[in-house]
């Protein structure tokens, strides 16, 4: 951590770290922070991974060339929700906006649980575009404001030892969550019965899930000493350094001046718009393969949970240790080169084992590995990129690229053009700009 968190003095190792550290490239005092930052994202993940199969089954539901519009509405609400969240870090310290934020996400939810059980059923697609919308908005800001979260309480060795680590409790989390609908709305015999629960009350679920990721928030700044720097700065003492400041366009104008914070949008564009494309194939084979809304639930949730298992494996044994031995660049060039075989692979056979297999590569990595290496690159950097230009790289470049993918994909659909050959193409320009991106994080982190 950037300051030793209360109770990591040196002393012996206690049982619980020696056991981490025969997993984990774990040192004295880190314990506690790790296991409280694990059990906040594995809180944050179950609740999304309970929502996200009945989302894209929304989504897929209905007509596939009004997806691009859908995506378009998605953008525009990331466009409406950003400024009020940069206006939000800007004038509240981080164990405030924190819980805000996800007490905010909570109740919405509890307003969609009300909505879909009142509602008519010839007007659940059109509420089911609105969920799909929100949840997508909801995903990304709460994801990146765990991991500025990170980025900013440990440093960057830190992070390459830990991010990997702590990343396996939001795989933990994604299992479980992702496990409960493909089991429950198929049904599970209990001797006798079958308990099956209509996917509608998934959503109280995830309130819950939500709620206990703020009591770890709290925990972790108890923590990291927050309350305390809270406590000086109200008796007059000095700002935190560490706190971001004010000014809601702070982050754009960071990173239009910054060659690389401009690297790290083009290379999440390039994920994002790649990505796209995977999911428009995934709704095109899945629509064609299975009729029944059920199970396409079932499947999609099936690819969740291989997904989240690949993912734990690797962060097990796999992430600390590579980016540790072959460094950021390694991380940041493996997904480019996964998707470069994966839409070779559907180009000739597209076909739902296929896909199953190419996504739970391409997405069980990206967690595993790419999305850990990318935090990395933020702990370089200070409190304003890490709050203010890393969310608007993570939520509106992020569907920037879904919105660009998803009109290109149904142009390229209407000429008669391969997408699989174009997201190829795109994945050679992506690695270039990784190796760009790996140097020059090299550089800072040598002159911090």
């Amino acid at each position: 951590m950037k300051e030793e968190p209360a109770g990591g003095s040196a002393g012996p190792r206690g049982r619980g770290e020696g056991l981490l550290a025969r997993l984990v490239l774990i040192r004295e005092g880190e314990g506690p922070a790790l296991v409280w930052s694990a059990g906040y994202f594995f809180c944050l993940l179950f609740s999304y991974y309970l929502l996200r199969p009945y989302r894209d089954e929304m989504g897929i539901r209905g007509d596939l060339d009004k997806l691009p519009w859908l995506w378009t509405g998605t953008t525009a609400a990331m466009l409406l929700a950003a400024p009020v969240f940069a206006w939000l870090v800007s004038r509240l310290p981080r164990r405030r906006f924190i819980p805000i934020v996800y007490h905010f996400f909570a109740a919405n939810l509890a307003v969609f649980y009300v909505v879909f059980l009142m509602a008519p059923a010839k007007s659940h697609l059109n509420i089911g575009y609105a969920f799909y919308i929100w949840l997508s908005v909801f995903n990304l800001f709460a994801v990146s404001v765990f991991w500025g979260f990170m980025a900013d309480m440990f440093t960057t060795e830190q992070g390459k030892r830990l991010f990997g680590a702590i990343g396996i409790g939001g795989t933990l989390g994604a299992i479980c969550g992702s496990a409960v609908p493909a089991k429950l709305v198929k049904g599970v015999e209990l001797g006798s019965y079958v308990v099956k629960f209509a996917p509608v009350h998934l959503l109280i679920g995830a309130v819950v899930f939500l709620e206990l990721a703020v009591v770890c928030v709290w925990v972790l700044t108890h923590l990291f000493g927050l309350q305390r720097e809270a406590r000086a700065q109200t008796a007059g003492g000095p700002r935190s350094a560490k706190e971001p400041g004010r000014g809601v366009l702070t982050g754009l104008i960071l990173i239009s001046r910054s060659p690389y914070l401009l690297s790290m949008c083009l290379y999440m564009l390039l994920f994002t718009v790649t990505g796209t494309f995977l999911w428009f194939e995934q709704a095109r084979i899945i629509k064609a393969h299975f009729a029944d809304p059920e199970k396409r639930i079932a499947f999609l949730g099936m690819m969740d949970l291989l997904v989240n298992i690949i993912a734990l494996f690797t962060q097990l044994f796999i992430t600390g240790r590579l980016l540790m031995r072959l460094g950021v660049l390694a991380g940041l060039l493996l997904l480019p080169l996964i998707t470069m075989g994966g839409f070779g692979l559907i180009w000739f056979w597209p076909v739902p084992a296929v896909l199953m297999a190419v996504q739970v590569g391409r997405r069980g990595l990206h967690y595993a590995v790419d999305r850990p290496t990318r935090e990395v690159l933020y702990t370089v950097l200070g409190p304003e990129e890490k709050y203010k230009s890393k969310s608007f790289i993570d939520t509106f470049v992020y569907r920037g690229g879904d919105l660009l993918g998803a009109w290109t994909d149904l142009l390229l659909g209407k000429a008669g053009l391969a997408v699989a050959g174009i997201a190829i193409g795109l994945s050679v320009v992506w690695a270039g700009v990784g190796v760009a991106l790996g140097g020059m994080q090299r550089k800072m982190a040598k002159g911090k």
